[in-house]
Parts: C-alpha cells; structure tokens; sequence
C-alpha cells in the first residue's frame, strides 16, 4: 500500500549532508503537502548514540508522527543508519496511515544500501536507551542487500531461525524490508502454483504481531460467490486466489493479489502489513513460482467480488465514435 508521496530536493539536500557530516547525528522528517520534507538537524553529534538519544526528547509528542534518521554505526560502515517511524497510539488516523503507507518510500528514495534497519515506534519510551536494548535482544541486526541482489530481485533466504520449532526464512527484497515466513506458508504457495493442492485455490497468509512472521492462515477451495466471506473480515490478510473463469469464450485462470486490511484492526497490524505486502508478492513469485497477473487493494473483503475482479482483469475498452461533420446545408 503506497501513498504517492515523495521525497522532496530539500529532503534529498539535507540526508546528504548528513551522510557527510559526522557532527550531525540525526534527521527528523515530516509529511507536508504530499511530500517528504526535513524537518530538524539532530546535532551536536558526540562518540556516544545512547547519549545522544536526549536530543531527540524535545521533538517528541503524543499526537505527532515522525520518521527519525539516526547515525548507529560507524560512517566507514556501508549502512551506518537506522530509519525509525515514530507513531504515537494518539496519532490522529489519517497520519498514521500516511506514514506507515510511507515508510517504504522513505528509505527507497534516500538509498536503501545506507540503513541498517528499520523500526517501529509508538513509544517515548521505545527510544530511550533501555528502549533499544530491549530492541536489540529481540532482532538481529542484518545487512541490506548488495547491489547486484537489488538488480536481480532475487530473495535470499539461506538461516532458519534458532529458537523456532519450524523452519523459518528471511525474505529479502529490493525494498529493503525483511519478513520471516513458515515454512508451512511457503509450501502452500508453492502448491497453489503448481495445482498440487487438489481443488485448493486460495492461500490466505497473516503476521503474527508478537513474532512479526508471515504464517498460513488456510488454504481452501473457495468459489468466486464465497470469496468475499472466506476471506477474514476482522484481520488483514494477503490472499493469493486462482480464479478460473471464462471471458469473451476463453478460459484462463490468472493468480491475484489481494490485500486487505478492515478498518477496525489495530494500528500496529496495518503498519505491519502495509510494509511488508510487497515482501509477500516478492516471495510468492519468487520462491514459489506464482505469477500474478493483477494485485488487489480493499478495505474489507466485502470490497473484493466477481464484478469487481472481472473489470479489473477484463476492463471494459471504450468505443469514441468518429465526429461525423454535419452536412453542408443547401442552397
């Protein structure tokens, strides 16, 4: 789920600088007026990040997201940089979505090869020094991609997670954004691709929040008249349906896309699942072998029904009849 907004020259200027002036430690970012703009230099920068986090208490409020640029690592590191969207739980709606639908777009625009990694944060408290201490016991520090991965689009996935009864993959995709799934999850997909799923035609795939891993939901034989109340109304989900059917005599049975995310979940459940829907695509087409020939954006799956799927598969091509000139009147 992306937004349309961009990063601004003035927003471009000022993360350069940054990158090149080690007394800086940090940048804060806002939204204004459909476009990403710098809003703070964090500065004076001294040799210690955890002491340097106080600079960032005056600038955090309980109704105002941010997205906050830090210096973590070394400047001779390839990424020294961690970018943090800051989401209050008092955040008015419409900001929250803005910037977690934004997210993605941030790092892309500045140059994904500079962050180490990108966090969540609806606390003061997250970003405090016990706050990234209780952050670094749970997550795993990794590199981004290298260039010639970002070119191939390739996912690489090659540790299983300690500590997990099943066998668990990162995905790494050109975005940048990491999200483990099952092995279980993977399987379906991969059967949904080749038809080994008997008559099993949709493979639905949730986040466990408190892991941040793609699982599987349930892979069914659902009819295109069932879609719509298959698929869970009260949680995301990211479906991948085959829909067969039969357009102008012929048949085909193409793979969609469906994201949906009903209004009434919870705030870290549509960040989540806002960041990470292209990782979902990414592995399916990637790892499992599905082609998808359409994506599908919807509040509710009660959004998502045979109409609505057979215009955007088959849209309707609008006939302009020429301008006839009207004839010259007599004499």
């Amino acid at each position: 789920m992306q937004s349309g907004i961009s990063a601004s020259q003035e927003l471009q200027t000022a993360f350069q600088t940054l990158v090149s002036n080690d007394s800086q430690r940090g940048l804060l970012v806002k939204i204004d007026k459909e476009s990403l703009v710098p809003s703070t230099v964090l500065n004076p920068s001294t040799s210690s990040f955890d002491t340097d986090l106080s600079l960032l208490t005056p600038h955090l409020t309980p109704k105002n997201a941010l997205y906050i640029i830090l210096r973590r690592y070394e400047s001779t590191s390839p990424a020294p940089f961690i970018a943090i969207t800051y989401v209050p739980d008092a955040a008015p709606v419409r900001q929250k979505m803005l910037f977690a639908s934004t997210r993605l777009t941030l790092v892309r625009e500045l140059g994904i090869e500079r962050f180490r990694e990108t966090i969540f944060a609806n606390k003061e408290e997250d970003l405090t020094i016990e706050g990234f201490k209780k952050h670094d016991k749970h997550t795993a520090l990794e590199a981004p991609l290298t260039e010639e991965e970002v070119s191939l689009g390739e996912v690489k996935r090659k540790e299983a997670e300690e500590g997990r009864g099943a066998s668990e993959r990162k995905s790494h995709v050109s975005s940048g954004v990491s999200m483990p799934i099952t092995d279980e999850a993977l399987s379906a997909l991969k059967k949904l691709a080749t038809g080994d799923g008997e008559n099993d035609n949709l493979v639905q795939l949730k986040i466990n929040i408190p892991t941040e891993t793609m699982e599987l939901a349930s892979m069914t034989s659902t009819p295109i008249s069932s879609l719509s109340t298959t698929i869970s109304s009260s949680e995301p989900r990211y479906s991948f349906y085959r829909f067969a059917h039969s357009h102008n005599g012929q048949e085909s049975s193409p793979t969609l896309f469906i994201y949906t995310c009903p209004s009434g979940s919870k705030i870290k459940e549509r960040m989540l699942y806002a960041a990470s829907s292209r990782s979902a695509v990414q592995v399916a087409e990637a790892e499992a072998g599905i082609k998808i020939e359409k994506k599908l954006e919807a509040s509710g799956p009660e959004d998502i029904n045979e109409e609505t799927i057979m215009d955007d598969l088959h849209p309707k091509v609008e006939v302009k009849k020429a301008f006839g000139r009207p004839k010259r009147p007599g004499r």
